[in-house]
């Protein structure tokens, strides 16, 4: 990966850990892009503080996928990391829980993780660079969820697909993990985030917060874990322990 400015691109990047993240990746020198999709008003604020870096794009629809990557190569002629932020959740009992919304989660969590993965191939490896994603605290305990157990399936089979993006792109010196946050009060996080008795059982004895995140981001992306690939860490205070 370059030592100096690299190019970063992070999804998810209009609010919440995805803005944290991106905002850190700046704040140490890197040149990141960002997205947004549904409101003017997203594009307005990513302006201001990542000027001439700011893309619209559904990362759902692989033609707008590629498109955003070719946009970034054409412009900074690069691409050293990817950091996909994206993640809806669905809350509830899995009897309360539809089809279409178990679809929904793996499409966003899972299928667009793949497909910007296969957009960024060809550029990472050129540039021998690195991609994070999100997943969730206690992801790899495998134990069952009565609250969020659609969703910790969609980020226990995104956790499989970085593991195995990091054993197939190693070879090529590209390098691919996980963060996991628990929970992390944040706009438009969900109200259980907000849960009374959910926090009080955070083990370190606080939530966490986007800047938790980013500086476990920082280290991820950067050459100080240049021998770290197929790892995912918790960033939970012991959340899900």
């Amino acid at each position: 990966m370059a030592s100096q400015s690299p190019v970063c691109l992070v999804t998810g990047s209009t609010r919440g850990i995805g803005r944290e993240i991106a905002r850190a990746l700046a704040g140490n020198g890197a040149r990141v892009h960002v997205v947004w999709f549904r409101s003017e008003s997203e594009r307005a604020g990513l302006e201001q503080e990542f000027p001439g870096r700011v893309h619209q794009a559904d990362i759902s629809d692989d033609g707008q996928v590629r498109d955003l990557v070719a946009r970034i190569i054409e412009q900074d002629r690069v691409l050293d990391v990817l950091v996909h932020a994206v993640g809806d959740v669905v809350f509830g009992p899995l009897a309360e829980v539809r089809r279409e919304q178990l679809d929904h989660l793996l499409r966003n969590n899972v299928s667009s993780a793949f497909s910007l993965a296969s957009a960024v191939r060809e550029p990472l490896r050129a540039s021998r660079g690195c991609g994070l994603f999100l997943g969730c605290a206690g992801v790899e305990s495998l134990r069952a969820r009565t609250a969020t157990a659609a969703y910790t399936a969609a980020k226990t089979a995104l956790l499989v697909l970085m593991r195995s993006l990091a054993r197939e792109e190693a070879p090529f010196g590209v390098r691919y993990n996980m963060i996991s946050p628990g929970l992390v009060p944040h706009e438009g996080a969900h109200e259980a985030t907000l849960d009374k008795q959910r926090l009080e059982s955070i083990p370190l004895g606080r939530p966490g917060s986007g800047a938790d995140l980013a500086r476990a981001a920082l280290w991820l992306t950067s050459d100080q874990s240049s021998h770290v690939t197929g790892q995912n860490i918790d960033v939970a205070g012991g959340y899900m322990l």
